[in-house]
């Protein structure tokens, strides 16, 4: 993993004369809604609609805002429909926006080009929120931290006011994709300004940031480690303060700007196996966040900086290295110790029903089934999200083991 060089540097000042005018077009079209706050006795029941390469929405990139708006009535009627009280709708898949941004520019995955805003003035998440209100639903908005681009050759399309050309010394590259890096203060500062200019301009439900931190263990970050990493004789022990650092300082700021609003993460299923770290999960060997990512999701908890976890509980009971069963009691034990001031929503694999074979635990369902009614019957879990919202609405089964679970 190599930093960027200084090539993209001549875009700067073009670029931030651009996000002068931009953020003085944003201030003047605030619409804030009453947001949904959902009683802290209510069983959350979320969805993920992911915004990456058209996966959910929109199903195909268009600057239609008549477009635009029937794909977010269809998607929200539908969540209504299946039973779901929440939507966690991924609004910065990269270092881009589903909404007009002082910070990011426009997202190629709405539009079909790195900066090109929809038509009308239309603002998706204002539409979005607003919507989803109306129907009694949860918005919250959906942010990956550190992404720049998710497949090669992409940076050199970058919309002239990314930051990730505005700011090249910010970036890393790692295996052909770019990442801004954890270590700096200035990025951590970016991703926590950028949460708050959500907070601030919508009424959104929650801030839900997903498992996107360090890209691997052999990232090139040594001219970070020399500038910052002094106090660190470890280089994972450093890396994994780089994250709590945006994450601690996440819970700050959002809480400062609207009290009441909702913070949580949702990382992979396994903080750390017992054999790699005596205070990690029994019966599992698989990738994990302390190690492979650098994320402490245990101390998020403990320390309080999360109203909730929702790890990725993606596999099956009995499975080799992510045992269901055991996670679930190992993320139970964790939260039981916050008081309740720490929520439980567990994020199960709604996509592996899709085409699983008949010797598949997850054919038709059962496996889901089963995760539904051992987290109803767990007296810590408060919650479920699945994912993702097309496999929910192209699955029949799905839809009734949901309901069924929800009577």
């Amino acid at each position: 993993m190599k930093k960027l060089t200084k090539k993209y540097a001549g875009f700067k000042l073009a670029a931030a004369a651009g996000l002068l005018v931009f953020a003085l077009l944003l201030s003047g079209c605030v619409n804030k809604k009453a947001a949904m706050r959902r009683n802290v006795d209510k069983e959350l029941r979320g969805v993920w609609v992911t915004t990456a390469w058209g996966l959910d929405y929109p199903a195909e990139p268009s600057v239609s805002a008549k477009e635009l708006s029937r794909q977010a009535d269809e998607i929200l009627d539908g969540a209504k429909a299946y039973g779901f009280n929440a939507v966690f709708l991924q609004v910065r898949p990269c270092a881009d926006a589903f909404y007009p941004s002082a910070i990011y520019p426009w997202s190629k995955y709405l539009t079909g080009q790195y900066g090109q805003a929809p038509d009308s003035d239309f603002d998706p998440l204002d539409y979005w929120v607003t919507e989803a209100h109306k129907r009694g639903l949860e918005l919250h908005a959906w942010i990956n931290p550190y992404q720049v681009t998710r497949s090669e050759g992409e940076l050199e399309k970058l919309d002239k006011r990314s930051p990730a050309l505005l700011h090249p010394d910010w970036v890393m590259e790692y295996g052909g994709k770019y990442y801004f890096d954890p270590a700096l203060p200035e990025v951590r500062q970016m991703v926590i300004d950028g949460a708050v200019e959500l907070v601030e301009h919508y009424e959104i439900d929650g801030i839900h940031m997903d498992d996107y931190f360090y890209p691997g263990t052999d990232v090139y970050d040594v001219d970070s480690y020399a500038a910052y990493g002094g106090d660190f004789a470890d280089v994972g022990d450093w890396r994994r303060e780089n994250t709590n650092l945006l994450v601690q300082g996440m819970d700050q700021a959002l809480h400062e700007a609207d009290p009441d609003i909702v913070f949580g993460i949702s990382p992979t299923a396994i903080w750390a196996n017992k054999t790699m770290h005596p205070e990690g999960s029994e019966n599992t060997t698989g990738f994990s966040s302390y190690f492979n990512i650098y994320a402490d999701s245990k101390k998020w908890v403990e320390s309080g900086w999360v109203d909730y976890i929702a790890p990725q509980l993606y596999w099956p009971a009995g499975d080799a290295e992510h045992d269901f069963t055991s996670l679930l009691s190992w993320w139970s034990e964790l939260v039981a110790g916050t008081d309740g001031d720490v929520k439980l929503y567990v994020g199960l694999a709604a996509h592996k029903v899709s085409d699983a074979e008949a010797d598949s635990p997850w054919y038709g369902g059962k496996e889901i089934a089963e995760q539904m009614k051992a987290c109803k019957e767990n007296k810590y879990v408060k919650g479920t999200i699945h994912f993702r919202y097309r496999f929910v609405r192209d699955i029949p089964v799905l839809q009734q083991i949901l309901q069924e679970a929800w009577k």
